[in-house]
């Protein structure tokens, strides 16, 4: 159970992931394995960690950080942006992650609109991106580089060595902000969704009861911090939990991470539905041949997880992969396939416990009503309170009030809702396709499409029709081995035209190489979009490479 601060002064989320159990009986357990590309491992303790993110916070008082400061990170999975996020928070300082990969510009506008007054970064990118932006940047007044040293900026071992490793929380309102996320939006400038330090609660219920973490387990969660999940539940989950997370430091590799699996013992596993995708190319034999008796519960996010993705998680590692849903908004899982109840392959699951959701229409007027029948389409709509909702756009109130309306968060995603309380993802609501008066959600297309043994990805748009007003198009990468010839195309329009009907089926068919997608995973249709119209692709920062 959580704790609180002692003497009942609120609720700090480094407390609750890291000093209380470096005080107690969980002081000499591992908190995080990195494990390098070349196989090399690092640790840290709960008792080190507190230490170390300590000294961080110290630090940035002695800089002059104040409360509510925003403190930023730009770096791959190393300790030093970990031990960070841990000692901004511990400061009550503003923590936000940025991708790595991200070039100078999205760089540049996330550290401006965030007003940025310290960030931790690398050498690398600190000479390639950052240093060329600071004349733009006046009030980023400290840079803290992990790995290097360069005139005007500060070195990180010496910053932590001057400093004590004890550090008194300050009292925290549970109100009191903590995260700073950056969102993308289909066009125009990223949103900054921020969220408090009583979020924790949330992060610690779904900890127990959906990632269902229990004392002694070995956890992984793929994604890399400069994602909500990253920072959410591969940072602070787990710690709250106490227990153990692996941290993988290198890049992508299907048959690395089988191994590691395998090897590291994980019990837990937390990941994407485009790495589960890319997985499944694999030799079932190949994938087999590892030793997962110790893995217990999957787990994926990002995008809606394919019924075959499910059959093969049954088929080939012997478990049932658990789909879940949750945005940056909500700061937490909100539907999901919990441990113990029946899933249904291609759901999203329930609602978990104390949090109430609903499927929204549009009436007359605008007003914004509840759908009382079964499988009927709506906007997925979730009763405001819940401890981790987000509490504003950064500097856009307005934005931020139009994603309520009358109790309910409008999250923008379509769902249908079955006599037995399971949600089924329909698409996003601006890309519905209204083709011959029908409205047709994309994913359901990209989801047979993907049923097809020929068929490695997919994406679907609309596409401009004077007469339709829409037709559907469909992207597709074929399977290795598999022609992109006519004979192909024919093929996969007539399976979709007997599984979808030809009102919903794709009229055309291009093959392509790669399905743009972010680093959550997610299909960029508007991307494709752009590709068909030649109109502007919009905000790319959040492109996977």
């Amino acid at each position: 159970m959580l704790s609180g601060l002692p003497g009942g002064a609120g609720v700090n989320i480094a407390h609750e992931a890291v000093d209380r159990h470096a005080a107690g009986p969980l002081q000499h357990r591992t908190a995080f394995r990195w494990i390098g590309e070349s196989g090399d491992v690092q640790e840290l303790t709960y008792g080190r960690l507190a230490a170390l993110t300590s000294r961080f916070a110290n630090g940035l008082a002695a800089l002059g950080i104040e409360r509510g400061d925003r403190v930023f990170a730009c770096a791959d999975r190393i300790p030093e942006l970990y031990i960070a996020a841990i000692g901004a928070l511990k400061h009550g300082a503003v923590f936000c992650p940025l991708f790595s990969a991200f070039g100078p510009e999205p760089l540049y506008q996330r550290l401006e609109r965030g007003d940025a007054r310290a960030l931790l970064t690398t050498g690398r990118i600190y000479r390639r991106k950052i240093a060329p932006l600071l004349p733009r940047l006046p009030r980023l007044q400290h840079v803290i580089l992990a790995d290097a040293a360069a005139e005007g900026t500060i070195a990180y071992p010496r910053f932590l060595d001057a400093a004590p490793d004890v550090y008194t929380i300050a009292p925290t309102d549970p109100e009191d902000p903590a995260l700073l996320h950056f969102t993308s939006g289909t066009s125009g400038m990223p949103k900054g969704a921020l969220h408090v330090h009583g979020a924790v609660v949330a992060h610690y219920a779904t900890g127990a009861h959906v990632l269902d973490l229990r004392d002694g387990d070995l956890f992984w969660c793929t994604a890399d911090p400069g994602w909500v999940t990253g920072t959410i539940y591969g940072l602070i989950t787990p710690l709250v939990m106490g227990v153990t997370s692996i941290i993988d430091a290198g890049p992508f590799d299907a048959v690395r991470w089988m191994r590691l699996l395998s090897e590291q013992g994980v019990t837990v596993w937390y990941t994407s539905p485009s790495a589960i995708r890319r997985l499944m190319r694999l030799p079932p034999g190949a994938v087999r041949k590892e030793d997962f008796r110790r893995l217990r519960h999957i787990l994926s996010v990002g995008e809606p997880l394919p019924p075959d993705a499910v059959a093969w998680g049954r088929e080939v590692l012997d478990r049932t992969i658990h789909d879940t849903w949750w945005q940056t908004e909500t700061g937490a899982i909100m539907v999901a396939n919990v441990p113990g109840r029946p899933v249904r392959p291609g759901s999203m699951g329930m609602p978990i416990p104390g949090v109430t959701a609903t499927v929204l229409q549009e009436g007359e007027a605008g007003a914004v009503g509840v759908v009382q029948d079964p499988e009927t389409a709506g906007e997925l709509g979730l009763a405001v309170g819940w401890p981790s909702m987000f509490r504003a756009y950064l500097g856009e109130p307005e934005r931020y009030e139009r994603c309520f309306s009358g109790g309910w968060y409008r999250s923008g995603d379509l769902v249908r809702r079955d006599a037995d309380g399971y949600f089924w993802f329909v698409g996003r609501k601006d890309d519905i396709i209204k083709t011959s008066g029908q409205m047709v959600g994309p994913f359901e297309v990209e989801r047979l499409l993907l049923s097809h043994p020929s068929v490695a990805d997919a994406g679907v748009i609309g596409k401009p029709d004077a007469m339709l007003g829409e037709s559907v198009k469909a992207f597709v990468v074929l399977k290795s081995g598999i022609r992109p010839d006519d004979e192909s195309r024919r093929e996969l329009i007539a399976f979709s035209r007997k599984n979808l009907g030809a009102a919903i089926a794709p009229r055309e068919i291009e093959f392509i190489s790669s399905i743009p997608r972010n680093r959550a995973g997610k299909v960029m249709r508007r991307l494709l979009k752009a590709r068909e119209t030649g109109g502007a692709a919009g905000d790319t920062s959040t492109l996977a490479e």
